[in-house]
């Protein structure tokens, strides 16, 4: 939804409130004040918010009642007025209305409150489930030395916190592992499923991420990192994994499993959890039965979802662990005691027991290019990561410097290097039909390198830079230009297109990825990874396909879950709302080798010193939940 459309939607619902606390028999002062309170949640909201902080309203303007002159609102002002329109609730009466303000000044939509509520609880209730019995169990301990084993060598005695958070798995019902790219999260996974089935051989474990193509890369992932399991552990691991909407059964009245109808499953797994919105988080979480282990992975430092809250973010950002629980991973991994120090938190939560942050990569060392850059970005650093760009000392990392509104040249040259291995793969099948081997050449050589933008529209986001890249690889392929007849179609060999619509007769999901190729009668069809297909690939009719788009360039929060050789980050010409450090991060840890950054020196410090901002209460409502916890009995498993 663009800018201008979230505008519109807040003036609407501004009015929407303005007449119902008319109706509610508010006085037209505190209408008025209520409708741009009103406006400013929405906003709010369309920016991911998922409540409006009254100290944000300090420069609203002033609002007469009656013959009283008009005054500016402070944030008691506010709350009284607002408590007084009588379409704004409190969370001790909450009523049908639509509007809720909590005891420390924060006001929600009412669904954006009840969600928060719900999920705090459903949080509370898997922290308090017993399932302790597994901390005495030898043979568990036995299992725990010997999946991890390999990482003893390399550690000289150090805490394994792959082996210790795969144990608070095994302790618990609700682990929260966070981890940048390439710090093991999948291996731990893997290992912590043998175990489960080790002591099931039945259990019911299922697999899931926000996406398509998350959910297919995290299959992938763990039947690679599965290979040094026994056959008989390595034979019942979980085969498919789902995406989030796809498990819970969408129907025309919404989820098919809620709490009311659970999932019938013994545990939960999800990849890419910082992908989860508010909403989405709740729905899934209440349909896992209480009795059930709940895994969620994913990096805390990357971008928010791109609807409303940061759950990952909230729930990963307390990794303490209490004395009872280092006692017992003690017992359960042979560690010592004073070995398991976790970091100091971000901020207190009430979910302790509960979170691990994964913070030594194996995908390339911190003192490399891309660690130090990661390091600086996520840090703040944006004095020391610009003056080690400006002097190039790495040759895997460059920036290009490009001024606004000049050209582009240099990062399109770049860019045509970046794909070059992929137009001679392609050059190779475009006259005669592409075989099995020749589409799988192909995919691998596109997955080598990707430009990743920060915005979809204006000169330097995906739509133009795909446009231009567009014009050059048909260039580049002597194909005709757009401009003659035989080129009306948008279709060639060698488009790639991102599926933008989720498809189930097709099995093609939002962010699935394909490449037009020919066949035996020169038809172009478009070849999408399938590990069940013949040749590992699936052929598709282009008139067949749902909504799509070219995606030599894609905008970094599509590239979440995915990894390349290689990266071009193209920053916009200017600063803008979405441009974060988070954002940045992400997109340069998509790479394993080589990051290149098309930015404004202006916009890049921009970008770095800014840090990802989105109000909500959950941990407040997790506080309240631990709090009532006490007065209600723990959930133990039949």
């Amino acid at each position: 939804m663009t800018d201008r459309a979230d505008q519109r939607l807040a003036e609407g619902f501004a009015r929407h409130v303005v007449r119902w606390a008319a109706a509610e028999g508010a006085s037209a002062g505190v209408a008025a004040a209520v409708g741009h309170a009103g406006k400013a949640l929405s906003l709010a909201v369309s920016e991911g918010h998922v409540c409006l902080v009254l100290g944000s309203l300090a420069a609203a303007p002033t609002f007469a009642d009656g013959d009283a002159p008009a005054r500016r609102l402070d944030i008691a002002g506010w709350r009284a007025t607002l408590l007084a329109s009588g379409i704004v609730g409190t969370p001790d009466a909450p009523g049908a209305r639509p509007l809720i303000l909590d005891a420390d000044d924060r006001l929600y939509l009412h669904r954006y409150y009840d969600y928060e509520r719900r999920l705090a609880r459903r949080l509370t209730q898997a922290r308090h489930a017993d399932a302790r019995d597994a901390v005495a169990s030898p043979e568990l301990r036995a299992r725990l030395t010997e999946l991890f084993a390999a990482n003893a060598g390399r550690l000289s005695g150090a805490a394994d916190w792959q082996q210790l958070a795969a144990a608070l798995a095994l302790r618990g019902r609700l682990t929260v592992i966070s981890g940048g790219p390439g710090t093991g999260k999948t291996t731990t996974v893997v290992n912590l499923l043998a175990c489960l089935l080790a002591l099931d051989p039945d259990c019911r474990i299922a697999l899931a991420a926000p996406t398509g193509k998350a959910a297919a890369r995290m299959t992938d992932a763990i039947r690679q990192r599965a290979q040094h399991l026994p056959p008989e552990l390595r034979e019942r691991m979980p085969a498919a994994s789902a995406t989030v909407h796809r498990l819970l059964r969408v129907t025309p009245a919404g989820f098919a499993h809620d709490a009311g109808h659970p999932l019938a499953i013994d545990a939960l797994v999800v990849d890419e959890a910082s992908m989860l919105d508010l909403a989405l988080a709740t729905h899934l979480l209440e349909a896992v039965p209480p009795d059930a282990r709940i895994v969620l992975l994913g990096d805390k430092d990357q971008l928010a979802a791109v609807e409303s809250g940061a759950v990952f973010a909230e729930l990963s950002i307390d990794p303490t662990l209490t004395p009872d629980a280092v006692r017992d991973l003690a017992a359960m991994t042979g560690t010592p005691s004073d070995a398991i120090v976790p970091p100091c938190p971000a901020q207190r939560s009430a979910l302790q027991d509960s979170a691990v942050w994964f913070t030594q990569t194996y995908r390339f060392a911190a003192d490399s290019g891309i660690g130090r850059l990661a390091g600086d970005v996520n840090a703040g650093r944006s004095r020391a990561a610009i003056d080690w760009l400006r002097a190039g000392t790495d040759p895997d990392v460059t920036w290009l410097d490009i001024a606004p509104h000049t050209s582009l040249e240099p990062a399109l040259h770049a860019m045509d290097v970046g794909y070059a291995d992929y137009r001679r793969a392609v050059a190779a099948v475009a006259t005669q039909a592409a075989d099995a081997t020749a589409v799988a050449a192909i995919a691998e050589a596109f997955g080598r390198f990707r430009v990743l933008c920060a915005l979809r529209d204006g000169p330097r986001g995906v739509a133009a830079l795909n446009a231009a890249l567009t014009r050059r690889f048909r260039t580049a392929m002597g194909l005709p230009g757009l401009a003659e007849g035989v080129a009306a179609s948008p279709w060639f060999a060698g488009r790639p297109v991102m599926v933008a619509n989720n498809d189930y007769v097709l099995r093609l999901f939002n962010g699935d990825i394909g490449i037009a190729l020919p066949n035996a009668d020169g038809e172009l069809l478009v070849h999408f990874p399938d590990a069940s297909a013949p040749g590992g690939f699936r052929a598709i009719a282009p008139v067949r396909l749902p909504r799509h788009e070219t995606a030599f360039a894609m905008t970094v929060h599509k590239s979440q879950g995915s990894e390349f050789d290689g990266v071009l980050v193209m920053l916009p010409e200017q600063p803008s709302r979405v441009l974060t450090r988070e954002l940045l991060y992400t997109s340069i840890t998509r790479a394993k080798r080589r990051v290149a950054l098309v930015a404004d020196a202006a916009v890049l410090e921009q970008a770095i010193a800014t840090a990802t901002l989105r109000h909500s209460g959950l941990l407040a409502r997790l506080a309240e939940e631990e709090g009532a916890c006490t007065s209600r009995p723990a959930v133990r498993p039949e």
